[in-house]
């Protein structure tokens, strides 16, 4: 194998005659330390070689239960251990014998019983499954899956006409992996451009399929265990061949993904084709794919799953996976096969490995959260004993200069600023608040780059200023009758087709023409899950001079795809209004020129072939401009982009105008910390690519 260390292999049974004996390449340390723990297992005749799998990378757990606290009842057709009347309605005879040697059952229940409670728990375990995701399947309309029944206690089930069925068996075999090794370099600016926009629709559709199935098994509140919405929307998207980089094997930076991308969940990153492995946290190319017969590692994930790792940033101590058991203890010496082997391999053959961290982030939908820090190169690897006393292998990763700085990076001076913006940055902040404690959240002032102060000039606006005659034609205040929140039935549901805008996270489910939420006349609390909007600002945003685009618009949080972010305030002008004012010079802002990217948000058809975009309820064309010449908010610095990770969605609240509404921003995409916002405003000036009233 050409390997330039001969690695030993710890996990065979020692030899007590032969462990004194080192092979001479392993430093005199490491054989004194291994030797005395060997040994003293072997003196006290305690040497154990444990029956256990090796640990993969931590993974969150497949399904979410609501009542996980409460023992639930066995159900029958899932029993954990095989019944006495199995075979009663078989042609075989009931024997009190296990095999056809006439064993009797009580000297064959201790040598079987083990293997049978194995099989019998884990087809427990897998009907569980499939049913769960059968049912997912069928509440979505799918049409390409077929059924069987759960009662049916057959190994190979036989499907019978009228059958009421759970079990899902697909009938599409996905497409394997490539083991085609490729390397992606010199892009222009239009390939990059396209590889991005398709990371980034892909992304979308995921978030939305994702929200979605959540706001679907709102409505069936008898579920106990629920398939997490991350499965099924790659389920899907697999179903649909929509996983991306599955033809071949990128080494290196996957074109689209830019470092600092964040992702909430494992399976995102299999669809974006950054990190192959579901559980594991080495992504290579088997031995028996791989061209030259021998494994090659392509990515890792680092997420503090093993004691011995260490991060130091830029330069990564990175400890291989295998010999833990189910509470990630090391238990039993690494192998060198599989990913340790590939990354040994990559080594040696100087191929860079992408980087992704796991880290826990308060207030994520998830447990953890996935950042993409860039490439590093493998310089050098070797055995050495754990802290555990168990034989680790052992890499040390090296990041490649010349890189964006790492997303984890940011991720952490995000989170000091956020509580100590003046010691990180002496200077540079004009205001801590333009808003002037009008929002729930300050709004920093952020320009050290010249002496422009242009943002404390103007009154800071809330909300939008509505014309009088809005409310006056809106017709009688009508409202729900909920008492604690809102349900599914409820008269506010009803007024957008039977379904609310938003999931009980908070999150747009879909974009829609225009979302009615509960008002002034309504009886729910101020915590309904149809309030949202109205809420006014819960991430930190900050105002900052840039080079690129003027004045820009960042957060200090992290924002989740689909959270509300803000309102795009000004003063609501008429036509007649509006041609008095351009003539003046105004900043005026015409609502009817921004782009529909909300019918982007939850745009599945490519997933259902009879998807149709939303039109109920409908808008009738905007006839109104909005003056943010001398009052504005935040929205107002947003710069423009044509692949932008902000839309603008029509909400009414307030009142029942349909040619009044309030513009409210919601994230497209996740937004990582510092990451500047962006809006397609519809019509840019062509000098600049850019509305003026960014500039």
């Amino acid at each position: 194998m050409d390997s330039p260390i001969p690695f030993q292999d710890l996990n065979l049974l020692p030899d007590p005659s032969s462990t004194a004996v080192m092979t001479a390449a392993t430093s005199p340390k490491t054989a004194t330390t291994i030797n005395s723990s060997l040994n003293k297992f072997v003196d006290a005749g305690k040497l154990l070689t444990p029956k256990l799998e090796p640990k993969l990378e931590p993974f969150d757990d497949l399904f979410e239960t609501r009542e996980s606290q409460q023992p639930q009842p066995v159900q029958q057709p899932f029993l954990s251990t095989p019944s006495s009347n199995f075979f009663s309605n078989s042609d075989f005879p009931q024997t009190p014998f296990s095999d056809q040697n006439h064993t009797p059952l009580s000297q064959s229940s201790s040598i079987s019983s083990d293997k049978d409670n194995v099989y019998s728990e884990f087809y427990r375990i897998s009907q569980l499954f499939r049913s769960a995701f059968g049912k997912g399947l069928q509440s979505y309309g799918d049409a390409d899956v077929e059924v069987v029944d759960p009662d049916a206690q057959a190994i190979v089930p036989v499907p019978e006409e009228n059958q009421i069925s759970s079990v899902v068996v697909s009938k599409r075999k996905y497409d394997k992996r490539s083991s085609e090794l490729v390397r992606v370099t010199d892009l222009g600016v239009e390939d990059q451009r396209y590889f991005r926009d398709v990371v980034r629709r892909t992304r979308m559709i995921f978030d939305s399929l994702r929200v979605l199935s959540t706001a679907e098994e709102e409505k069936s509140p008898g579920l106990m265990r629920r398939l997490r919405g991350d499965l099924r929307a790659s389920s899907l998207m697999r179903e649909r061949g929509l996983w991306l980089n599955r033809d071949k094997r990128i080494v290196g930076s996957i074109p689209g993904v830019h470092i600092g991308d964040l992702f909430f969940f494992r399976m995102e990153l299999c669809v974006v084709g950054l990190h192959g492995q579901a559980q594991a946290g080495i992504d290579y190319v088997p031995a028996s794919q791989s061209s030259n017969g021998e494994p090659i590692a392509t990515s890792i994930i680092v997420s503090g799953g093993y004691e011995d790792d260490e991060d130091a940033g830029d330069m990564i101590i990175y400890t291989g996976h295998g010999g833990q058991d189910k509470f990630s203890k090391q238990c039993m010496h690494q192998k060198l096969e599989g990913g340790n082997l590939a990354l040994e391999r990559s080594m040696h053959y100087g191929i860079e490995v992408r980087v992704i961290r796991g880290m826990k982030y308060p207030g994520s939908v998830a447990s953890k959260i996935y950042v993409y820090d860039g490439l590093y190169r493998i310089l050098d690897c070797w055995f050495d004993v754990g802290k555990s006393g168990f034989g680790v292998y052992k890499y040390k990763l090296l990041r490649i200069d010349g890189q964006a700085e790492m997303g984890s990076s940011i991720l952490k001076f995000a989170e000091n600023l956020r509580t100590k913006p003046l010691s990180l940055r002496p200077s540079g902040y004009l205001s801590l608040d333009i808003s002037m404690k009008k929002e729930a959240v300050p709004v920093l002032l952020f320009n050290d780059i010249d002496n422009d102060q242009e943002p404390l000039y103007y009154e800071y606006l809330v909300r939008t200023v509505f014309p009088p005659f809005a409310f006056h034609q809106s017709g009688s205040g009508t409202g729900c009758s909920c008492v604690s929140s809102c349900v599914h039935d409820c008269f506010c549901a009803m007024k957008n087709g039977g379904e609310f805008g938003y999931d009980q996270n908070g999150f747009l489910v879909r974009g829609k023409p225009i979302i009615f939420e509960c008002g002034p006349f309504c009886q729910c609390p101020p915590q309904c899950r149809n309030r949202v909007s109205q809420k006014g600002l819960k991430h930190r945003l900050e105002v900052f001079r840039s080079r690129e685009t003027g004045w820009g618009v960042r957060s200090l949080d992290l924002i989740h795809a689909g959270a509300f972010i803000c309102e795009y305030a000004g003063v609501v002008l008429t036509r007649e209004q509006a041609q008095v004012f351009s003539m003046n010079g105004d900043t005026l802002i015409y609502p009817n020129r921004f782009s529909d990217r909300w019918a982007e948000w939850g745009d599945l058809s490519q997933i259902y072939s009879n998807y149709v975009r939303p039109s109920y309820p409908s808008v009738p064309p905007l006839d109104f401009a909005m003056d943010v010449s001398r009052m504005r908010n935040v929205a107002c610095y947003i710069s423009h982009s044509t692949s932008p990770n902000v839309l603008v969605q029509f909400v009414l609240y307030d009142h029942n105008n349909l040619m009044f509404p309030h513009l409210m921003l919601f994230a497209m995409e996740n937004i990582p910390p510092l990451r500047e916002l962006s809006i397609d405003y519809g019509v840019a000036d062509d000098w600049s690519g850019k509305l003026a009233i960014c500039n």
